[in-house]
C-alpha cells in the first residue's frame, strides 16, 4: 500500500510530529518555514496538510492541490483557511477546538485580574525606580457583574471559574438554549444590550465572523455603565479598536486587556500604547499543555481521515463529540450501504432521495446520515471526489432534491427507509442498527430480510417456485463461489421472491451471465460494499 504523504507547513509540538512519524502508513515531511513559491511547487504530492494561521489554503492552493484530502489547522479557528472551496473539492478540514480551550480560559482570566489591579503599570513603574501606589488603584471582582458574549467552550470555562470569585455572572449568546444558561448557573440576556447595561466587565468568546467584526462600536460603548472593564482573548476586531481607544479616553472603559489585535502580527492598534491597557501577542494558547495536546490532535485528527474514519472536529461537517460520532458509525455505515444499493441495482438517474427516520433513529444526527446516504448513492457514479463533506453539494449540483422525515411514536421501530425516486419509478430500501452498532439491511424494493452487509453479496429476482434456491447453490458452487449466507423474501401473492446472498468473493461475469438465464431468474445483480 502506497504510504499518504503528510506535509506539515507550520510548526506544531513535537509530540505532534512524532505522532505522525511513528505512523507506518504515512511519509511526513517538516518544513515549518515553507516559502509560498515552494508550497505551491509541492503541494500536489500531498494527501494532508497541516498550517497554523499564517499559511493561506486558498482556491490557488486547492488548484495546485490535486490529491489533497484533508486540511489540519492546528488550533481553533480557520480565518486563513477557505472552507467553501475545500467543501466542494470534497477536502476535510479539521481543526483543534478542544485542545486549548483551557489555556484561553485561564489567560482570560489572567487579563482580567491583571487590568483589574494596574499590575503591568505598577510593574512599570517599579523597574523606573518609582514606587507610587495612590495612581494604582484596582477593583476587586468579588460581586461585580460578568457579561459573557458567546458562552461556547472557552466562555463557558471562564463562567464557571468565575463563580468561584462570588461574581454575578450573566451572558449573551442567541445560539445557546436556555436549558445551558440554567445548568451554568449563568443569568441569559435576550439582547447584547441587556449585557452591556448591566456589566462591569465584559468578555467575549465567539468566532469571527460577518455578524461578529465590530460586534462592540461606539455605539455599544455608550451603553454601558462608566468605567467599564474590557477583556478580548478571541479574536482581533470583534471590539472596533479605534472606538474602543476612544471610549478609554472618555473614561467609559476604566481598563482593557487584550491577547488578540487587528492586523496582527504586524498590529496598529492605538490601544497598545494606551496605559489603562495590558496587550498581549496572541498567547491564549502559549502553554506547553496547550501546544502539546494541540499538536497531537491534529496529527490524530488527520491520521483518522487518512485512514477514512469520520472526526468530531470537521469544520465543514456537523459539529459533534466524540462520543455522538461513536454512537453514529453504525447508522453512517447503514446511510452509505443503501445508497450503494441503487446504482448497482438501477441505473435510472435519480431525481430524488426521500430518507425518513423512525424510532430511535430520529434522535441521531440524522443531517451526517442522510449525507452518508448520498455519498453511497453518488461516489460509485461520479469521477470526481464523493464524500461526506461534498455529498449533500454534489446532490444539489445534479438537481437532485433531497428530503428528510422524522416519524416518532411509541413502538416504533429503529429503521432508517429511502425512496430513490426517477422520474415515475421508485426503489426502496431500508435498514436498522442493532444495539451492538452493527447495521442491518431489513428491505429491499419491499422484499422483506435481515441482512447484515458484507463486501459481496448478489441481489437476485426470481419466480417463487420449488427448486429455486438448489439451483443458485449448484451453479455458484460449480464457479468456486462459497455461499457465507442467504436469505429469501417472497411476494406471496405476485409469485415472486428476492434471494440475498453475501458470497466470500467477487463473482465472474460468465458465472452471473449463467445464473441469469436459470429458468424462473428474473434478474440477478452482484453488489459490491
Amino acid at each position: 500500500m502506497d504510504k499518504k504523504k503528510v506535509l506539515v507547513a507550520e510548526r506544531i509540538s513535537d509530540k505532534g510530529v512524532a505522532k505522525l512519524q511513528e505512523n507506518p502508513n504515512l511519509d511526513v515531511t517538516v518544513n515549518f518555514e515553507i516559502p509560498r513559491e515552494e508550497l505551491m511547487k509541492i503541494i500536489g504530492d500531498y494527501d494532508a496538510l497541516i498550517v497554523r494561521s499564517v499559511t493561506k489554503v486558498n482556491e490557488e492552493l486547492y488548484d495546485a492541490a490535486k490529491n489533497l484530502k484533508v486540511v489540519g489547522r492546528a488550533g481553533n479557528g480557520v480565518d486563513n483557511i477557505d472552507i467553501e472551496g475545500a467543501t466542494k473539492r470534497g477536502i476535510i478540514v479539521v481543526n483543534t477546538p478542544e485542545a486549548n480551550v483551557i489555556s484561553a480560559a485561564e489567560h482570560t482570566i489572567g487579563l482580567m485580574l491583571a487590568s483589574c489591579r494596574n499590575t503591568v503599570r505598577a510593574m512599570e513603574m517599579l523597574r523606573k525606580g518609582v514606587w507610587d501606589r495612590k495612581n494604582l488603584k484596582g477593583i476587586e471582582l468579588y460581586h461585580k457583574t460578568l457579561g459573557i458574549i458567546g458562552l461556547g467552550r472557552i466562555g463557558t470555562l471562564v463562567a464557571n471559574r468565575m463563580h468561584a470569585f462570588d461574581m454575578r455572572v450573566i451572558a449573551y449568546d442567541p445560539y445557546i438554549p436556555d436549558s445551558r444558561f440554567q445548568r451554568l448557573g449563568v443569568e441569559k440576556c435576550e439582547t447584547l444590550d441587556d449585557l452591556l447595561k448591566q456589566s462591569d466587565i465584559i468578555t467575549i468568546h465567539t468566532p469571527k465572523t460577518e455578524e461578529t467584526i465590530n460586534m462592540l462600536t461606539a455605539k455599544e460603548w455608550a451603553k454601558c455603565k462608566k468605567g467599564v472593564r474590557v477583556v478580548n482573548c478571541a479574536r482581533g476586531g470583534l471590539y472596533n479598536e479605534q472606538d474602543l481607544a476612544e471610549a478609554v479616553r472618555q473614561g467609559i472603559v476604566a481598563s482593557v486587556g487584550l491577547d488578540v489585535v487587528v492586523d496582527e502580527p504586524k498590529p496598529i492598534s492605538p490601544l497598545i500604547q494606551m496605559p489603562q491597557c495590558v496587550v498581549t501577542p496572541h498567547l491564549g494558547a502559549s502553554t506547553y499543555e496547550a501546544q502539546d495536546k494541540v499538536g497531537l490532535s491534529i496529527a490524530e485528527e488527520v491520521i483518522n481521515v487518512l485512514e477514512g474514519k469520520m472526526v468530531p472536529n470537521a469544520v465543514n461537517l456537523p459539529a459533534i463529540s466524540a462520543t455522538e460520532l461513536e454512537d453514529l458509525r453504525g447508522y453512517l455505515k447503514l446511510g452509505v450501504t443503501l445508497g450503494k444499493l441503487y446504482y448497482q441495482l438501477r441505473k435510472d438517474a435519480v431525481d430524488k432521495v426521500e430518507v425518513t427516520y423512525e424510532g430511535e433513529a430520529v434522535n441521531q444526527e440524522t443531517t451526517l446520515i442522510t449525507r452518508a446516504v448520498l455519498q453511497g448513492l453518488l461516489k460509485p457514479v461520479l469521477r470526481e471526489r464523493v464524500n461526506m463533506v461534498n455529498a449533500e453539494l454534489a446532490a444539489d449540483t445534479r438537481g437532485i432534491t433531497v428530503t428528510e422525515s422524522k416519524v416518532k411514536g411509541e413502538g416504533r421501530m429503529n429503521r432508517v427507509s429511502i425512496a430513490f425516486k426517477a422520474g415515475d419509478k421508485t426503489f426502496t430500501a431500508a435498514g436498522v442498527v442493532t444495539p451492538d452498532n452493527q447495521p442491518h439491511i431489513t428491505e429491499i424494493q419491499g422484499y422483506r430480510f435481515d441482512v447484515v452487509p458484507a463486501p459481496f453479496m448478489i441481489v437476485a429476482r426470481n419466480d417463487d417456485k420449488p427448486g429455486m434456491i438448489g439451483q443458485i447453490g449448484t451453479l455458484l458452487g460449480a464457479g468456486h463461489v462459497n455461499i457465507a449466507t442467504m436469505q429469501v423474501a417472497r411476494k406471496k401473492e405476485e409469485g415472486a421472491a428476492m434471494m440475498v446472498l453475501t458470497v466470500d468473493s467477487n463473482v465472474e461475469k460468465n458465472t452471473l451471465d449463467i445464473l441469469r438465464n436459470l429458468d424462473g431468474i428474473v434478474d440477478a445483480k452482484m453488489v459490491l460494499l
